[in-house]
């Protein structure tokens, strides 16, 4: 019995060691594999960089006005009697939007105008009789007077009649009608508004400090979301004196031109004035940056030589970097690059240094100043 155990041990321990054995021999000869593989490089796309200028721009939110707007109201009081306009309809300056009832108003003129009619012949008549020396000159001097007033009477009237005839004051477009036919209209009374539609003022507001970087004349762009895609241009025409002593902003008005009538009165737009002089970058893609709290980095492409094979290679080195200003979809580097740097324009986040890449910029997409995406 004890021979059988001793027999059995023997055999597993053979078996075991044959097992460990082959295994040992796995294991070694996976290592001298991995050690002679060389990992393939990544691919990347890059952007070989080179010094440019930017304009510089002031940039702010804003809101359009009309150049002329009014609510037009009654001059006086009465009951309407036509309605000649229609709402929203372009309407020129002395067009007739409304007139009032003058039925009471036409029998006073008419009873005026006869009056003064009387007068006159009456004042005709004595003047002849004075020539012949028949009238006093105190009797003609009356009936002068006495003309004199019934013609201005007549004026009034006139003057009453035309109040209640409402014009357009100036050229622009019509917004609601709020009021009907035969409705009893106050003096006062608002009756529609009336806004010129083209040009329009922008007003903003800036900080204080950049005063001294704004005059009259200076050219602004304007964009709105009532109509993605268009740029509306015009210049600053004033700068209030005065600042809020709120806010310390400084309020600014922009005269813009509105040839397709888009820009309405109340309207939130953006506003970016433009300033004269260049400013020297070195622009960089935003994507070719990676920001993280202890400092924003690129990955430089740089070639370096292979000692095994002799030949060069390009390599990444991770380089910290000082950001300015962003425009579009480049941003200026301040400090830690130079003019010709190669830098990786994509994929960052999963890159590191002394990793090989080689560049294929087939796919990479073209970088703008002024991208204007598509709205999907």
């Amino acid at each position: 019995m004890l021979k059988k155990i001793i027999l059995t041990g023997i055999g597993v321990a053979v078996v075991v060691g044959i097992i460990v054995s082959a295994k040992l021999g796995q294991f070694t000869a996976m290592s001298e594999m991995a050690a002679g593989m060389v990992m393939p490089p990544t691919t990347v796309t890059a952007m070989t960089l080179s010094g440019g200028q930017w304009e510089q721009v002031i940039s702010a939110t804003a809101t359009v006005s009309a150049v002329q707007g009014v609510t037009v109201g009654a001059e006086a009081g009465g009951r309407v009697s036509e309605i000649l306009f229609e709402s929203g309809a372009t309407a020129s300056e002395g067009d007739v939007l409304l007139r009032l009832d003058t039925a009471s108003e036409d029998a006073q003129l008419a009873a005026a105008a006869a009056a003064a009619e009387l007068a006159r012949s009456e004042l005709a008549r004595l003047r002849k009789l004075g020539e012949r020396d028949l009238a006093s000159e105190d009797a003609v001097d009356r009936a002068a007077a006495e003309a004199k007033e019934t013609a201005a009477q007549v004026g009034v009237i006139r003057a009453q009649i035309a109040r209640k005839t409402v014009r357009a004051p100036f050229s622009g477009r019509l917004g609601l009608r709020q009021v009907n036919l035969g409705q009893i209209l106050q003096e006062g009374d608002p009756i529609v508004t009336l806004q010129t539609a083209a040009p329009v003022y922008v007003d903003f507001s800036i900080p204080q400090q950049r005063i001294m970087h704004l005059q009259k004349g200076m050219l602004t762009r304007v964009t709105s979301d009532a109509a993605p895609g268009e740029t509306f241009e015009g210049h600053i025409i004033a700068v209030s004196p005065e600042v809020d002593e709120a806010t310390r902003n400084v309020r600014v008005r922009a005269l813009v031109g509105n040839p397709r009538e888009q820009l309405g009165k109340g309207m939130f737009a953006r506003v970016e004035v433009v300033l004269p002089e260049l400013q020297d970058v070195l622009p960089v893609a935003a994507t070719a940056v990676l920001y993280a709290p202890y400092g924003d980095s690129v990955f430089v492409i740089e070639n370096a030589s292979n000692e095994e094979t002799g030949g060069t290679e390009q390599v990444l080195r991770q380089q910290f970097v000082r950001l300015g200003r962003a425009f579009g979809d480049f941003v200026d580097v301040t400090e830690g690059l130079k003019a010709g740097d190669t830098v990786v324009t994509s994929g960052v986040f999963k890159l590191s240094s002394g990793m090989k890449v080689v560049i294929d910029n087939t796919l990479a997409p073209e970088p703008s100043l002024r991208p204007a995406p598509l709205d999907s």
